[in-house]
């Protein structure tokens, strides 16, 4: 079978689209999320939807088939707030390793289904990384600005827990993703990094995909898109993009800044539009398609999808739409001389 930096170079791939929004189809009660096993757990569980890779690893691998006969190559596993820092909102910490290697089997089964069918178009499980729900880089108390919820070495060790799940789930490639701040970013390289050395292990190639999320064009953190990309450059990542907070149509100015300054792949999803009123996504799959087309024409894209309220029918349409271009071509990047 190829690698994924063999087809890259071939063509765009696809990544999936929304997990979420897909989850909220199904309109599960907290019984659902719970199932026999978390029955008694002392505290609601509704909206934990990383669990529900344990208790309903049905609905959450029929929603990956549902993104690969769309047409994605690549899906992420159902791991955003796999790690035992964000499973402390349920107290469900202990359970970190075990939701992440859960995941991956919900994922790997569905994408080697897929590609038993297709063997000339070969699927890839990427293991998503969440951004965690507390940062490094910002105090949580405005009268404390020194003030930190949480240690580096606290978040790598997190980040370790739930790549060794993610290893031992069989993923293709680690996906750092929606990251707003930077420095949690590379307690997750870290983290990655690390383990395979210690492990003895190949590393597993690595996505790395932040979040600008205002019309600054800036991260949460404060950085511009070229300090992010210089921040995170030294991982050796696959690829490098944005995904989340803004639509295709917001996004677009930035992605062809990063398709000039990338020595690496580059990586795209966006939102659905941006949230109306009630938080609901209304861009419909033909104009995602259609504003996305324009920078595979472009010439700004090796890999593309979609986020928060995309669905199978938007990467479907993403999907036919750059089928029609050549990926980006990995510009020769000249290694600057220390006199």
């Amino acid at each position: 079978m190829k690698t994924i930096q063999e087809v890259l170079q071939e063509r765009i791939l696809i990544i999936d689209g929304a997990m979420g929004t897909m989850i909220q189809r199904y309109k599960l009660s907290e019984a659902d999320y719970r199932g026999e096993r978390f029955k008694n757990w002392p505290l609601d569980i509704k909206g934990n939807n990383d669990i529900l890779c344990i208790t309903q690893p049905q609905i959450i691998e029929k929603i990956h088939e549902e993104y690969l006969a769309a047409g994605a190559d690549i899906i992420e596993t159902n791991t955003f707030s796999s790690t035992s820092i964000a499973q402390a909102d349920y107290e469900m910490q202990s359970l970190a390793y075990e939701i992440n290697v859960a995941a991956a089997g919900c994922a790997r089964r569905a994408a080697d289904k897929y590609t038993a069918l297709q063997p000339d178009k070969p699927r890839f499980v990427a293991g998503a990384i969440g951004p965690l729900n507390k940062t490094l880089s910002l105090s949580p108390d405005v009268n404390n600005p020194g003030y930190r919820a949480v240690s580096f070495d606290e978040v790598a060790a997190a980040y370790t827990e739930q790549i060794r799940g993610l290893v031992d789930g069989k993923v293709d490639i680690l996906l750092i993703e929606t990251i707003f701040d930077t420095l949690n970013a590379k307690a997750a390289i870290y983290a990655a990094k690390n383990y395979f050395r210690k492990n003895k292990l190949p590393e597993l190639p690595i996505m790395i995909s932040g979040t600008i999320t205002d019309a600054s064009g800036r991260t949460l953190s404060g950085q511009t898109l070229q300090a992010f990309y210089v921040s995170v450059m030294h991982a050796k990542p696959l690829s490098v993009g944005l995904n989340c907070a803004l639509g295709a149509s917001e996004m677009r100015a930035h992605i062809e800044e990063l398709s000039e300054i990338a020595g690496c792949y580059t990586s795209a999803y966006p939102n659905a539009g941006l949230p109306n009123a009630f938080g609901e996504y209304d861009e419909q799959p033909s104009e995602t398609a259609h504003i996305i087309e324009e920078w595979a024409a472009n010439g700004w894209l090796n890999i593309v999808g979609g986020c928060c309220g995309t669905t199978p029918d938007h990467i479907k349409h993403i999907a036919e739409e750059v089928a029609k271009y050549k990926p980006r071509v990995l510009p020769v990047i000249e290694e600057s001389l220390v006199g």
